[in-house]
C-alpha cells in the first residue's frame, strides 16, 4: 500500500519530465536555467529552516517544562546576554543567574513568594494577548 502511494507521488513529476522531453523542452543538468532553478529552491529552503528556528526562539516554544515540575515565575534581564530567573521547583522557590555559558543558584528564598494569578513567563505581551483572547471567547 505504501508503495502506491509513493508511486503516486512521482507520477505527476514523471509525467511532466516525458512531456518536456517529447517537447523537446528537456532542461540539461549544467545549463543556466537549470542551475537557477537549483540554486534558488536550495535558497529558500535554507531561508525556511531559519525563519522556524527564529519563531521558536522569539515564541520561546521549547522553554516550557512537560510535566510542570520546573515553572518559571519571573525573570529580569539584566545586560544584553544576562538574566536573573525566579524558579519554582515543587514548593522551593530558587533565584538563579543566568548568562551564556553558565547557570548559577544565586539564593533559595526560605519564603516562598505568593504569585498572584498564573502570570506567562513571556511577560507583558503574552498577558494581553492571552486577556485578548478570553474576552474573544467570552464574547
Amino acid at each position: 500500500m505504501r508503495w502506491i502511494s509513493t508511486a503516486f507521488l512521482f507520477a505527476p513529476g514523471a509525467a511532466l519530465a516525458q512531456a518536456e522531453k517529447q517537447a523537446g523542452m528537456a532542461l540539461e543538468p549544467f545549463s543556466s536555467p537549470y542551475l537557477l532553478k537549483l540554486t534558488g529552491g536550495l535558497i529558500l529552503v535554507v531561508v525556511v529552516i531559519f525563519g522556524l528556528a527564529w519563531l521558536v526562539k522569539k515564541f520561546n516554544l521549547n522553554q516550557q517544562s512537560h510535566n510542570g515540575l520546573i515553572r518559571i515565575i519571573a525573570g529580569l534581564p539584566i545586560g544584553t546576554r544576562d538574566r536573573i530567573v525566579l524558579l519554582q521547583v515543587g514548593e522551593e522557590q530558587i533565584l538563579v543567574g543566568l548568562t551564556p555559558g553558565r547557570i548559577e543558584k544565586l539564593h533559595t528564598l526560605s519564603q516562598p513568594l505568593e504569585v498572584t494569578g498564573e502570570q506567562p513567563a513571556g511577560g507583558a505581551f503574552a498577558a494581553r494577548l492571552n486577556r485578548l483572547m478570553g474576552e474573544r471567547e467570552e464574547s
